[in-house]
């Protein structure tokens, strides 16, 4: 893979401008961090040089000026609601993160419960969490919040709010997802330190848009397309403009909160520290782009990727027709289309001369491998298997698993386990493949080349099941599927 980003350079200059933050409000920095900490795999896709990790690595190299506060909202909990990538409760998601953070040496100082109204499950959650030694702290919803300022900034509005006991300089405030109440935990913390006579201060850290690059450059559309659903809308800062005649980027909702946001901070600190909500941010990506023509390929890449995505999560009600328009308009803007993308058509074209579903990955040297659905195998497992072989430089007429291997598979599924569909799906191939490795070096030749699969394109001609979409995902393929399912039932 091309590397069009700086990784070491772009953790040193965080970590560096972070602390320039603390040291300008004096005594506390408040953090609001969105986005993934542990798994942005958004930004190590159109960034290509960027770790997953980066931000919790940047992180830890404060752990000794850090803390971290999670926020959650009791409306989320109360629900149930689901963190879409991960497929786990916004609940649960805190438990992970706070093991998440610990295992890097960070320190979790306490979890706030944001828009509490006594909801039966955010009570559940407090105790489960009192329970095993976690401070929670309870914030209450305010009336006509945020724009009834007068009521926000008094006591009857964040001051009615539990103060956070803090014992650092850097307060990071995250949560498992948007609208956690992040941006309110920081307000009303800072509400509460200046009653105390503690000069304290809130930045904003989020990695997209990029603030300096262009509003149209293809990473700023991809960042579109990936909060489609949120509808999210890039657009230059006019307060940025106006201050300092430079054209930034920022996003609608940053910039139609503006307005209250200064307000609030001059009524709590006495004048905003900020003009624009671009000052607000600390990111420093845009300095660590190294190979732009790299980085424009790779987020145009994503951008169909998400056009995709979209679609498919519209089969399921997830997302809005608005959604998909969106998306369709993204492809437009970065003068993309389908065709742009060699595995669709590869796969498109396997699946017409097959009669059969299909699918078809595109390695490094632009080679690209099909998989075709046979009596045995799915058309997602052959693929891999056959992708093995090239990257192996083992001869495509070798079968890595004999019949006698899948056959017994297939039997235990169908007649034991209640499968109608007797097709070994991918995490099978994968058992019986490191079964085989065992005793049969060919086997075990292919199965070293499992590393070579991370960062690779393929599409599937059809809706794959979620275990073959799960698997795809844990060995760094990505993965496009056409918005059609194989078998017509109602529930899938």
């Amino acid at each position: 893979m091309k590397i069009g980003f700086d990784n070491q350079k772009y953790i040193e200059m965080q970590s560096a401008h972070i602390r320039e933050r603390i040291e300008q409000f004096g005594d506390k920095l408040y953090l609001e961090l969105g986005g993934k900490l542990f798994d942005d795999f958004h930004a190590s896709r159109v960034l290509p040089g960027f770790e997953p990790d980066s931000k919790i690595r940047m992180l830890a190299k404060m752990a000794d000026k850090a803390e971290v506060v999670i926020a959650i909202n009791a409306c989320d909990i109360e629900k149930n609601k689901i963190r879409g990538d991960l497929g786990i409760r916004y609940d649960d998601d805190v438990l992970r993160l706070i093991d998440a953070f610990r295992g890097m040496g960070l320190y979790v100082g306490s979890v706030v419960i944001t828009q509490y109204s006594s909801q039966f499950n955010a009570d559940k959650f407090r105790r489960r969490l009192q329970n095993i030694g976690i401070l929670v702290y309870l914030h209450y919803p305010i009336a006509g919040y945020p724009a009834n300022v007068s009521l926000v900034v008094s006591d009857e509005g964040y001051g009615r709010n539990d103060y956070i006991e803090t014992v650092r300089p850097l307060v990071i405030v995250t949560g498992p997802g948007p609208g956690s109440g992040k941006m309110a935990t920081c307000l009303s913390q800072l509400y509460h330190e200046y009653k105390r006579g503690v000069k304290a201060g809130y930045a904003k850290f989020e990695t997209f848009p990029i603030w300096n690059l262009p509003l149209k450059h293809p990473v700023n559309l991809a960042y579109e397309a990936a909060t489609a659903d949120l509808n999210d809308v890039n657009m230059i800062d006019p307060f940025h403009l106006e201050a300092y005649g430079k054209t930034a980027v920022n996003y609608n909702r940053d910039v139609e909160a503006f307005p209250l946001l200064s307000t609030i901070f001059e009524k709590i600190m006495g004048n905003s520290p900020y003009k624009s909500p671009t000052d607000m941010g600390v990111n420093m990506a845009g300095f660590c782009i190294t190979d732009d023509e790299v980085c424009r390929k790779a987020s145009c890449e994503e951008i169909i990727r998400r056009y995709y995505e979209t679609q498919c999560s519209r089969m399921q009600y997830a997302v809005t027709d608005e959604a998909v328009f969106k998306t369709e308009m993204i492809m437009k803007q970065a003068g993309l289309s389908i065709e742009d993308r060699p595995v669709v058509a590869a796969a498109l074209n396997k699946a017409e001369e097959t009669g059969r579903p299909a699918a078809a990955i595109q390695l490094e040297d632009g080679t690209i491998i099909t998989g075709k659905t046979t009596p045995l195998l799915g058309a997602s497992s052959a693929l891999l298997l056959n992708t093995l072989k090239a990257l192996a430089g083992i001869d495509d007429n070798v079968n890595l698993l004999a019949p006698a291997i899948i056959e017994p598979i297939q039997k235990l599924k169908t007649e034991h386990l209640g499968n109608h569909n007797p097709r070994l799906h991918t995490d099978e191939v994968l058992v019986a493949l490191a079964v085989c490795a065992a005793n049969d070096p060919t086997a075990a030749k292919a199965l070293t080349c499992l590393e070579k699969l991370k960062t690779l394109n393929a599409h599937s001609s059809v809706r794959l099941s979620a275990v073959d979409v799960s698997i795809f995902k844990k060995l760094g393929i990505r993965l496009t599927c056409e918005p059609v399912y194989e078998i017509k039932k109602l529930k899938h």
